[in-house]
Parts: structure tokens; sequence; C-alpha cells
């Protein structure tokens, strides 16, 4: 809030910001309890094949929303938060399935990085704004970002993939 005041942001648009990370977080909660219950049907591993160019999609269209627009910037950043729903539990599960012997290890890193990427977005996209980049140029890289997500995807999700297990113990 304190950013916020010092930018001069009208109180409507701050009201209008609060709600769309409002709908972001309350869609995460709403994608991660629909993709637990439907898991029998939809499987995980589709699950995090498709949600990667969901978001891929949704970063396109934020970059494109013509300013002026907040119901709409809303209803996509809802859509957002539905797209990040399941990839960091589903990353930690897969991940921790590959690599059998560091499955404790693999959760610590997973949510190590998750930590460092909120960290650089939400403390770097503003100097980057202030530097001259547009918010649609942000979007459009984080696009990318989901795409290369979602080929890699189907690296670490593959069924019957190879596990890394510990050697077995000498006799």
């Amino acid at each position: 809030m304190f950013l916020a005041a010092a930018r001069n942001f009208p109180p409507l648009a701050l009201f209008q910001a609060s709600l769309a990370l409002t709908a972001f977080w309350g869609m995460v909660t709403v994608g991660r309890v629909l993709f637990a219950m439907i898991q029998r049907w939809f499987p995980p591993q589709l699950t995090y094949h498709v949600l990667p160019f969901l978001l891929a999609i949704t970063f396109v269209i934020i970059a494109a929303l013509p300013s002026g627009t907040p119901a709409a910037g809303i209803l996509v950043f809802a859509l957002a938060g539905f797209g990040c729903s399941a990839l960091l539990p589903l990353t930690i599960s897969f991940a921790s399935e590959q690599l059998l012997t560091m499955g404790a290890s693999v959760a610590g890193a997973v949510i190590a990085f998750y930590q460092f990427g909120y960290g650089i977005a939400a403390f770097g996209t503003g100097p980057l704004v202030d530097a001259g980049v547009g918010l649609s140029t942000l979007f459009g890289f984080a696009a990318i970002a989901a795409v290369i997500m979602g080929g890699l995807s189907f690296v670490l999700a593959r069924r019957g993939a190879a596990k890394v297990a510990a050697p077995a113990a000498a006799s």
C-alpha cells in the first residue's frame, strides 16, 4: 500500500488492484481443490502439461488488455490464478517421485526457487517499469517462460519414467 500511495494511485485503482489480487489467490485455491477432486478423470500429468500453456495464453491476454478495462483485468487475473493453482504442488510431487533419494531436498529446493522467483516478480517489476519497460512486454516474456515450463513438464511428468533410486545396500 505504501508504494501504491507513493505513486499517487487513485483509491479506485487500489481497490481494483486488491480485487484482482483477491481473484488471483481465490482461484489458486479453487484450482487446487478442483484438480484434487477430478484427478481420477483428469490425471495429474495432464494437469501439469496443460496449466503452463493456459498460463501462457493468460499472460498474452493480459499483455493485450487495453487500459481502462478493470473488470476484464480482474477476470484475467483470476484465470492466471487458476493457471498457477496446481503447478507448485505438482512440481514438488513429480520432482520428488523422479529423484527418490533426494525427496525432501527436492521439495525444499523447489520451494526455495519458488520464493526466489516470487521475489524477482515482486521486487523486480517496479524498477523495470520505472526504467521504461512496459507491463505488456514483461507479460510477454512471462508467456515465453510459461511455454518453456510447459515443455519441461513433459520431461518431469512422464508416465513410467525412470526414477533415480538409492543404491542397494551391500550385504
